[in-house]
């Protein structure tokens, strides 16, 4: 059930793009990682943070705020229930998406963790990946670098060889493949949400 449904059934009003943690003026493409990064989180699968009750308000909200018709009623009915005096709260797109340094960090990690997981599947002899070859592959000063390993190594996803050369743990490659089977997951449910109900 929709919050779109429960509000023309009487029940208490839902607050959709808080849910989200995204202002009302949010364009689609913020919207998108909103739901992404909430759907991972509370995704039943996700045995750390699994909360199927919030993975389903996560889900109604999306849909109702993907679908531009349903949006255009819902924030009618918004507007007539938030208080103009009371500024949008909005945690996503201001510290998750909108802090550039930390989302450019953990794109960085995951590429990292990538080629050496990538490297060590093709060459299991010999998986280490010399520092200049990462620091390329990522764009990265020498600096970002010695914080992206020094991350990375104390979560446990790599070590470093006597040689300084940069090999993935078998922590690293079960983080990987995680990030690889969450991505799908989340990347399935988009479609279905995106589909058209019949």
């Amino acid at each position: 059930m929709t919050a779109t449904v429960s509000m023309q059934n009487g029940q208490e009003f839902v607050d959709l793009y808080a849910l989200l943690q995204v202002r009302s003026t949010c364009d689609t493409e913020m919207l998108d990682k909103a739901f992404r990064h909430f759907a991972q989180q509370y995704h039943p699968d996700h045995a750390e943070t699994a909360d199927i009750g919030k993975f389903q308000q996560i889900l109604d909200a999306y849909r109702v705020l993907k679908d531009p018709e349903e949006r255009k009623k819902y924030d009618a009915i918004y507007r007539t229930h938030r208080s103009t005096s009371r500024p949008e709260f909005s945690f996503f797109d201001d510290r998750v998406v909108g802090d550039e340094t930390a989302s450019a960090d953990a794109d960085a990690h995951e590429e990292i963790l990538y080629i050496l997981y990538k490297r060590r599947r093709e060459h299991a002899d010999d998986p280490g990946v010399m520092r200049h070859y990462i620091q390329r592959s990522v764009e990265c000063s020498e600096e970002s670098l010695e914080f992206h390993i020094w991350y990375l190594k104390a979560k446990g996803f790599i070590q470093v060889s006597e040689d300084s050369s940069l090999i993935i743990t078998v922590e690293g490659v079960d983080h990987v493949i995680s990030m690889s089977r969450d991505k799908e997951k989340i990347r399935l449910l988009s479609s279905e949400v995106s589909e058209p109900s019949e």
